[in-house]
């Protein structure tokens, strides 16, 4: 009889042992399950985070970026996140900031005019292309220099580096005299008496094309025009400025972020032969390619 009672508290002791470790195994499966699905959706939200972010200007630059993310990046495993931002001066903050890793917008002197009042460390990368700009009128039918008439008025624009571009584009086709800089760029106070008595009129690049009304000239680029949907024929093109590679749009980045694995793919995919293609294609006579 003692021989039974203690194998029945064996078995009893066994089956119950038995019936912990299963139930602490289960317990154990899902809670590794459910590790393994949190560490899952963290590597998921990681290489989200990772994903590079590219601020975008304006439509043309837009559109040149969206190209390379949907035509030109998947071939080479590679993707990123374009951002609009519709203001030149944020554009640059939002850089300097960390909001957004790069953009695709600006030329050298913009960015270096940019980085001064930032006190940024930014750089300038590949340049991909340089966007048409010229003398042009809405009000004037002309279509020579020659033609334009004493004293009328023409609008350029109010930052340091395009108006150093426009002043110096303007007395290359003789319509303006201009003494030595009074510093890094030219500026309307370097404007000297001229035949033509010119009215210049300060303006930001977008208030321009908005203005075109109420002027009779502006040195303004093709890409500002094409965005406001305005088509005009320039009267004459700034053939110097375009062949000055400084004057091209690029990558621009912070220093440190220059030698980034996913900020030197961009960097590459910038100057590659099917966006040559696509530009010369898309934009002809707006931008050109400068590789």
């Amino acid at each position: 009889m003692f021989y039974i009672k203690r194998n029945r508290r064996y078995f009893l002791l066994a089956t119950g042992s038995a019936i912990a470790s299963v139930l602490f195994t289960s317990c154990t499966s899902k809670q590794n399950s459910s590790t393994g699905q949190l560490v899952s959706q963290s590597t998921i939200q990681t290489a989200k985070a990772k994903l590079l972010k590219v601020g975008s200007r304006n439509t043309t630059t837009e559109d040149v970026l969206k190209f390379i993310k949907t035509e030109i990046a998947p071939s080479y495993g590679f993707d990123f996140e374009i951002v609009p931002i519709a203001d030149s001066v944020k554009i640059n903050d939002a850089l300097k900031n960390g909001e957004i890793d790069a953009n695709v917008f600006q030329h050298e002197p913009f960015m270096k005019q940019a980085a001064k009042r930032l006190s940024a460390d930014f750089v300038m990368l590949n340049r991909s292309y340089t966007t048409l700009s010229g003398l042009y009128s809405k009000r004037l039918k002309i279509k020579s220099v020659g033609e334009i008439p004493v004293g009328v008025t023409i609008a350029i624009s109010n930052d340091d580096s395009n108006q150093d571009r426009a002043l110096k584009f303007l007395k290359h086709i003789d319509l303006i005299n201009l003494k030595d800089k009074s510093s890094e760029y030219y500026s309307v106070k370097d404007v000297l008496p001229h035949p033509k008595k010119l009215q210049i009129k300060e303006l930001d690049n977008y208030a321009i094309v908005r203005a075109l009304d109420d002027l009779d000239l502006a040195v303004t680029s093709a890409s500002f025009l094409v965005q406001a949907k305005v088509s005009l024929t320039p009267i004459v093109i700034d053939e110097v400025g375009m062949a000055n590679k400084n004057y091209a749009v690029g990558l621009a980045t912070m220093k440190d972020k220059v030698n980034d694995p996913n900020i030197q793919k961009l960097n590459q995919l910038l100057v590659d032969p099917k966006l040559k293609d696509f530009i010369n294609t898309k934009f002809k006579g707006t931008i050109a390619p400068v590789f």
